[in-house]
């Protein structure tokens, strides 16, 4: 069965549209590589974490920060796909 990308988001702090976003670059890149993206609104204030089926990829507290799209995409293709090609998000 192929993975499920699961992003966990803050509604209260209006992270829902940040969500949604990063979602729809990752259906657009992954199509044939993982079952889905599902949004998952929290119920922990500030949390931002994405997840490729229990495996945490990216957690906003830890880091500090957002993840830049470039680098979800590398995270999530080392992950699902390693062997594809981001095409130009591969290049420094």
């Amino acid at each position: 069965m192929k993975p499920l990308i699961t992003i966990e988001y803050c509604p209260k702090c209006g992270w829902m549209l940040r969500a949604a976003y990063m979602a729809q670059e990752l259906l657009t890149t992954f199509t044939d590589d993982v079952y889905g993206v599902t949004l998952q609104p929290s119920e922990t204030s500030g949390k931002y974490n994405i997840r490729v089926d229990d495996a945490v990829l990216f957690d906003r507290k830890q880091q500090g920060r957002f993840p830049e799209i470039k680098e979800l995409k590398k995270l999530i293709r080392d992950t699902v796909a390693p062997n594809k090609s981001l095409g130009h998000s591969d290049k420094p």
